[in-house]
């Protein structure tokens, strides 16, 4: 009865065949990927330490026979562009936007998924329905009262009109619904409110999440362009993408300038992502989406 119960297996079928076939094909695509996706990479590294007579030759290189390391030096000597100051100014607003966006959305999403209030629906529900406002709609009148303030190159222009992400306040309340009640009712039992919970118990426990948060908003914050643009008049103001747009322009193209430009301008974020790879998967994972 045993042998009659049992599948027939083909002749030569060998055990764990398929398996191999399936991860070989699965490292063929991934490798494939992974090359098409460097090739962005090693054009900007290739065209950053070529001359424009290079980079605009018929013939193809790999990498220029004598790279033109002169090119960075270049770039930081360039009177018109303040690339250091640029540089410095990405990173003063990408990081005061991140702090910024975590206080203030982290303890929205807070409020919003676990104070008890009747119209915490319906707050929630209007917070969702800024993400369907097209951004040109808010842009005229943020620009105005921008104005009227006397932030313009400013960093209180280039920051503050950025800080609520409704984004990253549905990515916080998801999160906060599924954080376990058990911690916070322990701490309630020790005299915290919500405040003191939120600080002492739920931020030490969700590092992975804002770690994942801080990642995205920080890129976010040092790839944009067009509000720096508008608010930046003053070159002091600039951003590092703003400078980069100065080396693009109808009257005149450096091309070997622009590229050691946009290599020196990505690896901040390089460094960021190779160091909170980990904390930005896990944080993705947990934030609830699925419920």
């Amino acid at each position: 009865m045993a042998t009659a119960t049992q599948h027939k297996r083909p002749a030569g079928y060998k055990p764990g065949v398929g398996t191999k076939s399936a991860q070989a094909a699965n490292l063929v695509i991934l490798s494939v990927l992974a090359v098409l996706f460097l090739i962005p990479f090693y054009l900007i590294v290739r065209n950053a330490f070529a001359t424009d007579a290079e980079i605009t030759a018929p013939g193809w290189m790999w990498f220029s026979a004598s790279p033109a390391w002169q090119n960075i030096v270049d770039l930081f000597n360039d009177p018109a562009v303040p690339m250091a100051r640029s540089l410095l100014n990405s990173a003063i607003v990408a990081v005061t936007t991140t702090v910024g966006t975590l206080l203030l959305c982290t303890t929205a999403g807070y409020g919003l998924a676990r104070i008890p209030y009747r119209h915490a629906n319906k707050v929630f529900y209007l917070i969702l329905a800024t993400l369907m406002i097209p951004g040109a709609v808010t842009f005229v009148p943020s620009f105005v009262m921008v104005s009227s303030l006397g932030w313009i190159s400013d960093f209180r222009g280039l920051i503050i009109p950025t800080l609520f992400n409704g984004f990253v306040t549905f990515l916080c309340r998801q999160y906060f619904l599924s954080f376990p009640r058990e911690l916070e009712e322990a701490a309630r039992v020790d005299g915290l409110g919500y405040w003191g919970s939120f600080w002492r118990i739920v931020v030490p426990n969700s590092g992975n999440f804002l770690a994942a948060i801080a990642v995205i908003t920080f890129v976010g914050a040092w790839n944009s362009f067009l509000w720096p643009l508008v608010i930046g008049r003053s070159p002091d103001a600039w951003t590092v993408q703003v400078a980069l747009s100065t080396f693009l322009t109808a009257q005149t193209v450096s091309l070997s300038q622009l590229f050691v430009a946009a290599l020196v301008a990505i690896l901040p974020l390089v460094f960021v992502f190779l160091f909170m790879q980990r904390f930005l998967v896990q944080g993705v994972a947990q934030t609830g989406l699925k419920g």
